[in-house]
């Protein structure tokens, strides 16, 4: 809603000030004196016209809600599986590993086409990472009837819980999953 409100916002300015520049006034009529200038009685207009009132400015944008402690990781990440390779454009971004958003943390999967999607249940900032904790998976789907074999990250702690360490800006690591020995490095 916010986004419709600001792009309203920025198509109203240029076509006010267009209206402005081409004499209509705010009742849409010309600027004219007499009859349709909106002036009662065809009596002149005495002076010259009152100049425009200021364009409206777009307000400001509003304060979001506060950022959550994983803001940081947003994004696509490649690696993990394999030493990360092309970081940049259309390469990366056709097939990342790992996509973290607010809610829900993707990761690849070696056995199918799709990806493996968890739920966050929470997120705490701890040092120089995050630990994730993810919704518990039930015992329903899969291929067989059962939890997909990678529906984790193959870390300590079981398929729920997920620890990333930052190694520099655009590069986490998450320790101690067999499945992710390497690096992982952000998309760009």
């Amino acid at each position: 809603m916010r986004r419709l409100v600001r792009a309203l916002v920025v198509l109203a300015v240029p076509l006010a000030l267009s209206l402005t520049a081409s004499g209509v006034d705010a009742q849409g009529s010309g600027q004219g004196s007499g009859q349709g200038s909106g002036q009662r009685g065809g009596a002149p207009r005495g002076g010259p016209a009152a100049p425009a009132a200021p364009a409206a400015t777009p307000a400001p944008a509003p304060v979001g809600r506060p950022q959550p402690p994983h803001a940081w990781v947003f994004g696509s990440w490649t690696g993990g599986m394999y030493s990360a390779a092309d970081t940049e454009g259309p390469a990366c971004a056709a097939e990342p590993t790992v996509i973290f958003t607010r809610d829900i943390v993707m990761r690849v999967s070696a056995l199918d086409v799709s990806y493996r999607q968890r739920a966050i249940e929470t997120v705490a900032a701890s040092g120089d990472g995050l630990d994730f904790r993810f919704v518990p998976v039930g015992a329903a789907g899969g291929m067989m009837g059962g939890v997909p074999p990678d529906i984790g990250f193959s870390c300590p702690g079981g398929p729920n819980v997920l620890r990333v360490e930052r190694r520099g800006p655009d590069e986490i690591v998450f320790p101690n999953c067999p499945e992710f020995p390497a690096p992982l490095r952000r998309c760009h």
